[in-house]
């Protein structure tokens, strides 16, 4: 059963024939008997004669038969489109050099235009962009093992030391040798205080924020960020990180305000995606695992969407606490349930 919102935002869709909602839910007609995608372009029906399903089984279980023109029980374009781009991942993510746009294209079958706006438009970013992540991704890994930077770079991918320290910075965060060693002689500034949904830590580097944590005890989050970082020169807010505290407790208040900071978080390729489309997530508005997975273009990795969402480290800046089960209950939140209830509820009021 939909909620009032729901089918208000259901009718919208049908209404406008928005594509992003096509296999969320489907229409049926009384008056024909069919039913079909909200982007279906028949031509569109009276609202009080439609219903909606939550899936196709759903509305020929109802008795109505699929729609000759969009045909919803069949793969649309965009799901046809999402599996062949996340095989288009896969021979990325393995190739020991960064595949060209030709080669990437008729793998796909497509004209390199044509998959370069498939690929962006169904992963959200550029193949070269992807492939670039990837390659920074296997820095990241590669130095924490304890490989010389040179080898590093070069497996990797790189086709040479001076192209990744052009751009070191933007790939890692921080420089090579203080990455691979959990942040030696970075600075990190970092302070605790309190905000309405307890004790927040913020911590800092020159590049970002790197932390918001939530607890109960300060010395927890303390003792968390100096897991995460052990190596890092932790240094106690000054007047000026004030400000920095003050902006983020102010976004803990208000999300719907967003935050103008910018953040220095590390994670994979696949992560920073998940963590892209949590951010796209309004203030107010849910989004379920399934629904991230479909948006990054890899539908079926929804337990690896699960885990991205509690390997944040920003909390509220990455609103992973707006991501719900299927059913609508809220799954694991890392600072909390009782925090992730509280904070939807405060974003829902007006």
């Amino acid at each position: 059963m939909q909620t009032a919102a729901q089918t208000a935002d259901y009718w919208h869709a049908v209404e406008t024939r928005d594509r992003a909602f096509d296999g969320k839910f489907f229409y049926s007609v009384a008056t024909t008997g069919i039913y079909c995608r909200p982007s279906c372009p028949a031509r569109r029906p009276n609202r009080r004669n439609i219903a909606f399903h939550a899936s196709s089984a759903a509305a020929e279980k109802a008795g109505y038969r699929p729609c000759k023109r969009c045909k919803p029980d069949e793969l649309s374009p965009h799901d046809c489109h999402a599996a062949q781009m996340a095989d288009i991942c896969r021979l990325i993510e393995t190739a020991e050099q960064q595949p060209s746009l030709t080669s990437l294209a008729r793998a796909a079958g497509l004209s390199p235009h044509h998959f370069h706006r498939v690929f962006k438009a169904t992963v959200g970013v550029t193949p070269k962009a992807y492939a670039v992540a990837v390659r920074q991704q296997r820095v990241r890994n590669t130095l924490l093992q304890g490989t010389s930077i040179t080898e590093a770079v070069h497996a990797a991918g790189f086709e040479s030391s001076g192209r990744f320290y052009a751009n070191s910075g933007a790939i890692i965060g921080m420089k090579p040798n203080d990455y691979r060693t959990g942040g030696t002689d970075v600075d990190m500034r970092f302070a605790v205080g309190e905000c309405w949904l307890g004790s927040i830590l913020v911590a800092a580097s020159d590049k970002g924020i790197t932390a918001i944590l939530l607890g109960d005890d300060p010395e927890v989050l303390i003792h968390d960020l100096e897991r995460r970082f052990p190596s890092a020169n932790l240094i106690g807010g000054d007047a000026r990180f004030e400000a920095v505290m003050a902006k983020v407790v102010g976004l803990v208040e208000a999300p719907q305000s967003g935050i103008d900071l910018p953040l220095d978080v590390r994670g994979t390729a696949f992560q920073h995606l998940v963590w892209q489309a949590l951010r796209e997530i309004p203030p107010g508005s849910t989004a379920t695992y399934s629904e991230i997975a479909a948006t990054i273009g890899m539908p079926k990795a929804v337990r690896a969407v699960a885990t991205a969402c509690a390997a944040n480290s920003v909390a509220i800046a990455i609103p992973c606490h707006r991501v719900i089960r299927t059913d609508g209950a809220l799954s694991g939140y890392r600072w909390g349930i009782e925090r992730k209830r509280k904070l939807l509820d405060r974003e829902r009021k007006p």
